[in-house]
């Protein structure tokens, strides 16, 4: 049945006419909405209520952990940064195998993997005829290697998806701060993009510093996004793009409210600059889809964040960070608080200097899976996948099986009909009475709450304040063993 609705649901998203279809008595509006002159802050509220996502965008948040591999001529001088001016001999990674990679990383869970294909550097993982500055002049393989293609071809093996981050900021290349870098930039867009089959993610930030010329790049994005749109429409377009937004902050912590359906104009539009500004918020700003900015916006945006950090203090590889990767704790903390609300988490693994993801990072993400698999193994509620169409002040009594210990309890929203509720409590019936374990305001498409062990049989979910009828599509409850402060 499952089957048959998404069937339904993406047939009507690909063959509606936009702005908005009528499904089920209900009109939606699809990625984008903009509100009538002169609405009201009910009016608006309503059609934020039925702003959904697309197809694209309801795939990439079921993905729920996605990898980063930062790699690249970095990986061999030691920087963060490079400058554009390292010598391509220098990389030569002479155990490299993607297999290892892509194996390591389907089997602790991750659904996607996103190379950097070219960093600020300019050095190209793949053989590009735009410049010298690749692997085609480095001695890994004679010269004849491709990162790009070896990653790709692993993803295909194992079924993962694929994406690329390529930097629009390029310190090597003479023609950038120049109208002509715009080109230079797209055919490498255009290599990568008709050249390594299915593209499933272009990640692109804003980077924007100076070139060997001390100028500043004007990007193109209009024409960076059509080029993709063309070439791969069916690839998520992040973080300048308007399919996914980042979250504001490297820390691996999202936000406990947070709105799928926000004010924020992205960035790939010119008008976003001025647009952000009118309302005073950016990436980091806690407030992107409350009444209260609801009111003052002119337009809404289905634009879900995601999260970003690295399982090492820096984001590529660093032999004497071997042993500072993040503790079991931290990564149980950074799911919690990303995935947990309301966020996909992209977690970056950076290969070491022989082509390998080194075994301390392997050995924690193999801890940090088996955690998640067992904390999940056991859902104490019965009959908790069964949808509820909630009103403000509804609610709905769990029961929990037998002798039932939980200390965390999972929501989530049928996103596909909108994000609607704004603020909710879960209680636990202890010593004959209603007690309060825990609160929240967004709930979107996963929210996880995790509170003080309790021993109960039964759970209350109490829908406080909702933008419409509120779409309840699970309610689960779980134990998720506690876990010391130092693990090493």
């Amino acid at each position: 049945m499952k089957t048959l609705y998404r069937f339904i649901f993406f047939f009507c998203l690909s063959y509606s006419s936009l702005p908005g279809y009528t499904q089920q008595n209900e009109t939606y509006f699809i990625k984008h909405v903009s509100f009538p002159e002169g609405a009201s802050l009910a009016q608006k509220t309503d059609m934020a209520a039925r702003l959904i996502p697309t197809r694209q965008q309801l795939e990439w948040q079921n993905l729920e952990l996605t990898a980063f591999l930062h790699f690249g001529i970095n990986t061999f001088t030691g920087n963060e940064w490079g400058n554009g001016k390292e010598d391509p001999n220098l990389f030569n990674p002479t155990e490299l195998n993607a297999e290892q990679w892509v194996k390591n990383l389907k089997e602790t869970g991750f659904k996607m993997v996103i190379l950097t294909a070219k960093h600020h550097d300019g050095f190209c993982l793949w053989p590009t005829q735009t410049t010298t500055h690749s692997v085609a002049s480095s001695p890994w393989k004679k010269g004849k290697g491709d990162v790009v293609k070896e990653v790709r071809d692993a993803c295909a093996k194992y079924n993962m998806k694929f994406g690329f981050y390529l930097s629009p900021w390029d310190r090597h290349a003479k023609c950038y701060g120049t109208p002509q870098y715009n080109q230079y930039f797209i055919e490498q867009l255009t290599e990568l993009l008709t050249n390594y089959g299915e593209i499933h993610e272009v990640w692109f930030d804003g980077a924007n510093g100076e070139g060997p010329n001390g100028k500043k790049q004007v990007y193109d994005w209009e024409t960076f996004y059509r080029t993709i749109h063309s070439l791969q429409p069916h690839a998520t377009t992040a973080i300048m793009g308007d399919d996914v937004r980042w979250v504001g902050n490297e820390k691996g912590i999202g936000r406990k409210t947070e709105w799928s359906a926000t004010v924020l104009t992205p960035g790939m539009y010119k008008r976003s600059e001025t647009n952000n500004k009118a309302l005073g918020i950016s990436n980091t700003s806690e407030d992107l889809g409350s009444r209260n900015i609801l009111d003052k916006a002119d337009e809404l945006f289905w634009y879900p964040s995601e999260v970003d950090v690295s399982i090492r203090p820096g984001w590529f590889y660093h032999a004497e960070e071997d042993s500072k990767i993040k503790s079991l704790k931290q990564l149980t903390d950074i799911y919690f608080q990303s995935v947990g609300y309301n966020s996909v988490l992209l977690l970056n693994i950076p290969p070491d200097q022989r082509g390998l993801i080194h075994e301390n990072d392997i050995a924690q993400l193999k801890e940090f899976a088996a955690y998640r698999e067992k904390t999940f193994a056991i859902d104490f509620i019965e009959h908790g996948n069964a949808s509820w169409s909630a009103s403000n002040g509804d609610n709905r009594v769990y029961i929990l099986k037998p002798n039932s210990k939980i200390n965390m309890v999972l929501l989530q929203e049928d996103i596909s009909k909108g994000q609607r509720v704004g603020k909710f409590t879960v209680e636990g019936w202890i010593n004959g009475k209603w007690c309060i374990l825990c609160k929240g305001t967004t709930i979107g498409y996963k929210r996880m709450l995790r509170f003080d062990e309790t021993s109960i049989d039964k759970l209350r979910i109490t829908i406080l304040s909702s933008r419409k009828n509120a779409n309840i599509c699970k309610v689960a409850a779980y134990y998720a063993e506690p876990i010391p402060e130092e693990n090493k």
